[in-house]
C-alpha cells in the first residue's frame, strides 16, 4: 500500500503555491490605493513613477547582473527586443495606468486592467490568425459588460475625468497586452527571471530619464510620507508580486495562477472602501462579479 505522505506533501506545496498567488494578486492590486494615497499629496503621475521605479531598480538591477554573469550574451536582436519590451510593458504601461488613477477609482482601474488576458486573445486573433472558439467570445462580452456597468455607474458621478482616466488605463491594459504577446518567444528562449530583470531596468531608465526631461529636480524634495509610501509600493507592490508570481506559476502553473489572480479586483475595491473611502455599490458588485466570471470563462478554455 503506498504512504500518503507523498500525496499529502503535494497538497501543501499546492496549497502554499496558491497562498502564494493569492498574495502576490492582493500586493500587486494594492499599487491603485498606494498611488492615490500618494496623490493626496499633490504629486503628479511622472514624479510618482520615479519613485517607484528609482525605490525598486537596485532590486531588479542586482537581478540583472547576477544574470548576466549566469548567463552567455544576449545577441544584438534580442538586446534591442527587451529594449522595446521594456519601454512598452513595464515603462507605457505604468505611466498611462498612474495617469488614469488620477480621474478614476481604484476599483474601476484594477477592473480595466484584468482585461488585459482578453486584449490579448483579440490581438492574437487578428495578427496570428488565431480563431476564437463560442466559449471565449462569451467569456469577452460578460467581461466587457461588467465594465460597462462600472463605467456608467461611475460616469455619472464624476464625468469627463472618468471618461479620461479610463481611456488611459484602457491604453495601459492594451500596452500591456502588446508586450505580453511580443514577449513570448523571448521569455521561452532566456527564461522569466532574465526577461524581467533587464525589462524592469530599461523602464526604471525610461521613467527617471523622463523625470529629469519633464520635472526640475527640486521636485524630488517631497513630504516624508510620499517616500515611504513610494517605497512600499516598489518593494510590496512591485517587486514582491513579481517574484511570488514567477514562484506560483512553478509551484501550481500558469492557468492556476491566473485564475488565483481574479481575487485582484476584489481586493481593490474593498482596500479602496477602507483607505480611499471609496463607494461599494450594487452596481459596482455587478461589474465585478461579470469581469470575474468572465475572465474565469476564459481561463477555462481548452488548450
Amino acid at each position: 500500500m503506498d504512504s500518503p505522505v507523498p500525496t499529502s506533501r503535494a497538497r501543501q506545496h499546492y496549497l502554499s503555491g496558491l497562498m502564494i498567488a493569492i498574495a502576490g494578486a492582493v500586493l500587486f492590486s494594492t499599487k491603485a490605493i498606494v498611488a492615490k494615497l500618494i496623490y493626496r499629496y499633490h504629486v503628479d503621475a511622472v514624479t510618482l513613477i520615479t519613485f517607484r521605479m528609482a525605490f525598486s531598480l537596485p532590486v531588479f538591477a542586482g537581478i540583472a547582473l547576477w544574470q548576466m554573469r549566469q548567463s552567455a550574451a544576449l545577441p544584438a536582436a534580442d538586446r534591442w527586443r527587451l529594449v522595446i519590451l521594456g519601454l512598452m510593458g513595464y515603462y507605457l504601461s505604468s505611466f498611462l495606468d498612474f495617469l488614469g488613477l488620477q480621474y478614476i477609482t481604484a476599483g474601476l482601474e484594477r477592473l480595466i486592467l484584468f482585461l488585459t488576458p482578453s486584449f490579448v486573445l483579440l490581438m492574437s486573433a487578428v495578427y496570428y490568425r488565431r480563431s476564437v472558439s463560442p466559449l471565449e467570445w462569451a467569456a469577452l462580452i460578460v467581461s466587457y459588460l461588467g465594465i460597462v456597468l462600472v463605467f456608467l455607474h461611475d460616469l455619472k458621478f464624476g464625468g469627463a475625468d472618468v471618461l479620461l482616466g479610463s481611456l488611459l488605463v484602457l491604453g495601459a491594459a492594451v500596452s500591456y497586452a502588446v508586450y505580453l504577446i511580443q514577449s513570448g518567444q523571448l521569455v521561452m528562449k532566456i527564461g522569466s527571471l532574465r526577461l524581467v530583470s533587464y525589462a524592469m531596468c530599461v523602464s526604471s531608465a525610461a521613467c527617471i530619464g523622463q523625470f529629469f526631461i519633464l520635472r526640475p529636480s527640486s521636485m524630488l524634495w517631497q513630504p516624508m510620507p510620499v517616500y515611504w509610501l513610494s517605497l512600499v509600493n516598489a518593494i510590496f507592490c512591485t517587486v514582491l508580486p513579481v517574484f511570488m508570481t514567477m514562484i506560483a506559476v512553478k509551484r501550481i502553473g500558469a492557468a492556476t495562477a491566473s485564475q488565483a489572480g481574479m481575487i485582484g479586483p476584489v481586493s481593490t475595491l474593498f482596500l479602496g472602501a477602507f483607505f480611499l473611502a471609496e463607494p461599494i455599490t450594487g452596481w459596482q458588485l455587478a461589474g465585478t462579479a461579470l469581469v470575474m466570471g468572465g475572465m474565469y470563462l476564459l481561463s477555462k478554455k481548452k488548450i
